[in-house]
């Protein structure tokens, strides 16, 4: 099958990867444009754009979805597929064009968080259980009828890291799948998917800075999910005489300490929380490297 993969961050390279694997063809990739990064401003690739290059494979990166000559180099193209994992909101007038339509790969069990950050807010809300759905596309967001679908455990050491790399590995399955079971099928399939439960639905909307804040009122669980589904990046944060610090790993533990009150130790860095209290295990003070809390305490006392 001639396929058009769209797609940006590393989470799509093992389903663009599993496409190649099992001897499609690729057409292109269409990615997001080069931009600078860092302090020195050098212009970096997408990991998929960085991808298509070591394997030859031909890179679109349109900075306007809806451009006129981008819409007619896919069309000259010619593909029978268009495979999306991790991209931008597409116009009706791509996702419609090829024979076999257009499917996204979404971080989540449709309906359940929609948006531009189910990994993030699937730990956030503490859910014991997430997973993959492949679906076609449709006018409006990750609303689409589904192909099929793919659980996994959310474990307790589970963060936005691990669960990410997790669900990378996961979705490239379901999108070979997808891709098999399309081929096989003619393109009346796509009548025949299941609907989406609207009244299910769950958002998912991007993370802010704002979200990112501790509210040590807050229930000991809730900040607890709000650090792991924040870590490695952006990571939850507070502010503790004017200075900011980064917290990568928590425990909650049952201390009776009033929210925001803090009790240390040469071990043990512990917040009073709403309810219950919650002990810090790795944290990262700003313009310092992250520790664990252990070699964080060596140098540094809260409680002067």
């Amino acid at each position: 099958m001639k396929i058009i993969f769209f797609g940006t961050p590393a989470f799509a390279i093992p389903s663009l990867q599993i496409i190649l694997d099992h001897r499609h063809e690729v057409a292109a990739v269409v990615t997001a444009p080069d931009k600078p990064r860092g302090r020195g401003k050098q212009v970096s690739f997408t990991p998929i754009k960085a991808f298509a290059l070591e394997h030859s494979i031909k890179a679109l990166q349109p900075e306007n979805l809806k451009d006129e000559n981008f819409i007619s180099e896919l069309e000259e193209l010619n593909a029978d597929l268009f495979v999306i994992v991790a991209f931008r909101i597409l116009p009706k007038k791509i996702f419609s064009m090829p024979k076999f339509g257009s499917f996204n790969l979404h971080g989540s069990l449709l309906p359940k968080f929609r948006g531009a950050a189910p990994i993030q807010w699937a730990l956030i809300k503490g859910e014991k259980t997430t997973g993959v759905t492949t679906f076609a596309l449709a006018e409006k967001v990750d609303t689409g009828n589904v192909y099929l679908k793919k659980e996994i455990p959310i474990e307790d050491e589970d963060n936005f890291g691990s669960l990410h790399d997790k669900l990378s590995s996961l979705g490239s399955q379901a999108v070979i799948e997808t891709v098999k079971m399309i081929a096989l099928q003619s393109p009346q399939m796509r009548d025949q998917l299941l609907p989406q439960d609207n009244s299910a639905a769950t958002p998912a909307p991007k993370i802010t800075k704002e979200l990112c804040a501790i509210n040590w009122a807050w229930d000991a669980v809730e900040i607890h999910n709000l650090v792991r589904g924040l870590s490695p990046f952006p990571a939850a944060f507070f502010v503790h005489q004017q200075k900011t610090y980064k917290v990568y790993k928590t425990k909650v533990v049952e201390r009776n300490l009033a929210p925001g009150e803090i009790q240390e130790t040469p071990a043990e860095l512990i917040f009073g929380c709403g309810n219950n209290s919650l002990s810090i295990l790795e944290i990262q003070q700003e313009g310092k490297k992250r520790l664990k809390i252990e070699e964080f305490l060596r140098g540094y006392r809260f409680n002067k």
